[in-house]
């Protein structure tokens, strides 16, 4: 089972607990083993974090940060992680972070998000996760 994650660039730190704690449930008792984290903002660096220290407990399980274009400052995460999906390959820059979401989204048996606010790509991409019928788990209800 496929996870990937959603959130605003300015998602506060005590996110951290619930996060991990929602994962450990994914990995233990759902069946999740890949998992596919952006690299643009707060959100997404904890969802890393969290799944770099879950990796050594769960050595099973696989984590990609999947980034919208290839820069050197990608160069922060290795090699083995970093995935760049072909459909991005002659992706405008200004359209790209929107097509790698809906490219992880697609891939997803279950989405977790972070969305406080009524606007921008975190609460769109939601709303097309819960019309494409996803299971998605928002970590703003469960703090």
């Amino acid at each position: 089972m496929i996870c990937t994650f959603f959130g605003h660039r300015d998602a506060p730190s005590n996110v951290e607990p619930v996060l991990q704690s929602l994962l450990i449930d994914l990995i233990e008792n759902r069946g999740a083993t890949t998992f596919y984290v952006g690299n643009n903002g707060n959100f997404d660096l904890l969802a890393g974090k969290q799944l770099e220290l879950l990796k050594h407990k769960y050595p099973h399980i696989d984590y990609f940060v999947v980034v919208s274009s290839i820069s050197p400052k990608n160069n922060t995460f290795t090699h083995e992680n970093l995935l760049f999906p072909d459909i991005l390959e002659n992706s405008p820059p200004k359209y790209a972070i929107s097509k790698r979401n809906n490219w992880m989204l697609n891939q997803a048996d279950y989405v977790v998000t972070y969305v406080k606010y009524i606007s921008g790509g975190a609460y769109k991409i939601k709303k097309t996760a819960l019309n494409k019928k996803k299971t998605v788990f928002e970590l703003s209800e469960l703090m």
